[in-house]
């Protein structure tokens, strides 16, 4: 043999899940990550009416972008860890913190546009 019966499926994937979950959460940050950044170029291009809080908001929807694109693969492994050992936690802390910061933007959004 070749030595490729290193490379059973079985070994090569860190869960047993055939419903790919870790896979799929990953596949939804992402376009999170996606909506972040397509949403700074859009504060991006307010810059020319709002100035420097349009800049600012921009800037936020970039760090966060960040945040989440740095944590995606810590959250990847820590999924399929946890169905592997049938014991799944909810990433509470990156959610909550995403989903403050788009209310935040949004809400600064908003007041920039009524008082600008």
């Amino acid at each position: 043999m070749s030595g490729r019966s290193d490379l059973h499926p079985a070994r090569l994937a860190p869960h047993d899940d055939s419903g790919l979950q870790p896979e799929r959460t990953s596949l939804a940050w992402g376009r999170t990550l996606l909506a972040l950044v397509v949403t700074a170029c859009f504060f991006l291009r307010w810059m020319q009416w709002h100035g420097s809080l349009a800049g600012a908001l921009a800037l936020g929807s970039l760090l966060v972008a960040l945040f989440v694109w740095v944590m995606q693969r810590r959250r990847y492994r820590a999924g399929a860890a946890g169905i592997r050992d049938s014991r799944l936690a909810p990433a509470l802390r990156s959610v909550l913190l995403v989903g403050l910061t788009v209310a935040g933007l949004a809400g600064l959004s908003i007041w920039g546009i009524v008082t600008g």
